[in-house]
């Protein structure tokens, strides 16, 4: 019986299986804490940052949601050059760069002046901040998921997978919740003025703390350290899409409905129900946190299960989930707190058979070689497409007076994820990584 290395690289067992799991999740909660309080916070700082409409109310938070999708388009970016940079020189290195990159994006937030301070300075700066945190969490996805997945102990790459999630929305309820806490704390004048800058400026100092326990991580490619060593050719830039297309194709598919159900449900849906329905701001952002306590108690289990199963039973049973349920659920949307509440829970259920796996079936795809760029690119670029633009599309259909037609969207590209789930993917979870 084999013993329990890093199933799949010569390096040997790390020194601690604890300390790898915490220097993926330390990061990846910090990078996703602050990407995410610019999605909670949007509707406290947008008036602030962007110049009203004069007949329309929905210009700032349209505009500030414009930019969140800009910041989106550098995550292909940083998913492809930090992660052929950590196919060359490490995960290791990588994961150091991207978590400072993000830590000084979210300095650059909070320190964004006004617009009646500066003008059109302040959505300028505003956007060059969205897009240095693009660059930082395209390339934590291509580094972070690679290093957890190579990390694993035969039999369990799902379970580890999932703890990118798990970390994800650590981060997510650290954001939500002060921003909650903020929001019940303040009155809304002061929310408006100044209090929504305290979490970001949080956000930087928690970069320091997961700096520092990345430093303790092991390197988990092999073939990294060979390159270093002058052992091995470093692979070109788009090395992964000239030999392996059809791996690069199939994760564009996998993730064009697991991206726009995991935005909705994570993030925008508080912001929907309020320009839906006028739902109370403070109870939506309190729903959102207990939801995510939730989703997150998920991850491990239903990684455990995808070990036990399969990845692609889970894939499909998302995949018909979100088929079917977004426009009667969406539908379910009242003043109410329970019917938010409940939309959230269902949603995330389904949603969890997306996400506890994502980061294994994408790394199995691809090579060691190549895992990085391979796996990081075409997820993020489709998240980009298609995630990034769920706020705006949603907003925008609002103001269109046509809120409804936003589920049937989110049903459509559920239907084209769902037959790469049953005719594309093969089955990967008892696949040697290679």
């Amino acid at each position: 019986m084999a013993t329990s290395p890093v199933a799949q690289s010569p390096l040997g067992i790390p020194k601690s299986r604890v300390r790898q799991l915490m220097a993926a999740s330390i990061g990846n909660v910090v990078e996703w804490y602050d990407w995410y309080a610019y999605t909670f916070l949007a509707v406290y700082f947008s008036e602030q940052v962007f110049p009203k409409g004069s007949a329309n109310s929905l210009v700032p938070l349209l505009s500030s949601f414009a930019v969140f999708a800009v910041g989106f388009f550098m995550r292909p970016l940083g998913g492809l050059l930090v992660g052929a940079f950590a196919d060359r020189y490490g995960r290791k290195a990588a994961m150091t760069f991207t978590i400072v990159l993000m830590g000084a994006g979210s300095l650059l937030v909070g320190l964004t002046p006004t617009y009646a301070a500066v003008g059109l300075l302040a959505p300028v700066i505003l956007t060059l901040a969205r897009l240095i945190q693009g660059l930082s969490v395209g390339g934590e996805f291509a580094a972070a998921t690679t290093f957890l997945v190579e990390s694993a102990p035969p039999g369990r790459r799902g379970l580890y997978s999932s703890f990118q999630y798990v970390s994800t929305t650590i981060g997510q309820l650290l954001a939500s919740g002060l921003a909650a806490l903020l929001a019940t704390s303040l009155i809304e004048a002061d929310m408006n003025s100044w209090g929504w800058r305290i979490p970001f400026f949080v956000g930087a100092l928690l970069s320091f703390v997961g700096l520092w326990i990345r430093k303790g991580a092991d390197e988990t490619s092999a073939v990294a350290e060979e390159i270093q060593r002058g052992e091995a050719e470093r692979p070109k830039l788009f090395e992964f899409l000239k030999h392996h297309p059809r791996s690069a194709a199939t994760i564009v598919g996998i993730t064009i409905a697991g991206t726009v159900a995991y935005y909705t449900w994570t993030s925008f849906l508080p912001t929907y129900a309020q320009i839906t329905v006028t739902f109370d701001k403070a109870d939506s952002l309190q729903i959102g946190t207990i939801s995510l306590v939730f989703f997150m108690i998920l991850q491990p289990l239903l990684g455990m299960l995808s070990d036990r199963i399969g990845r692609r039973p889970m894939l499909i049973t998302f995949g018909l989930g979100f088929l079917v349920l977004p426009v009667p659920l969406l539908g379910l949307l009242t003043q109410s707190y329970a019917s938010l509440l409940v939309v959230q829970l269902v949603g995330m259920v389904f949603l969890g058979c997306f996400t506890s796996i994502s980061a294994a079936v994408n790394s199995e795809l691809f090579p060691t070689r190549v895992r990085a760029a391979g796996a990081g690119f075409p997820y993020s670029l489709t998240v980009a497409l298609f995630g990034g633009t769920a706020p705006l599309i949603g907003t925008a259909l609002q103001e269109a007076k046509n809120p409804g037609l936003f589920p049937w969207y989110m049903s459509a590209l559920a239907l084209i994820s769902t037959l790469v789930y049953l005719f594309v993917l093969k089955e990967t979870k008892d696949q040697p990584l290679r």
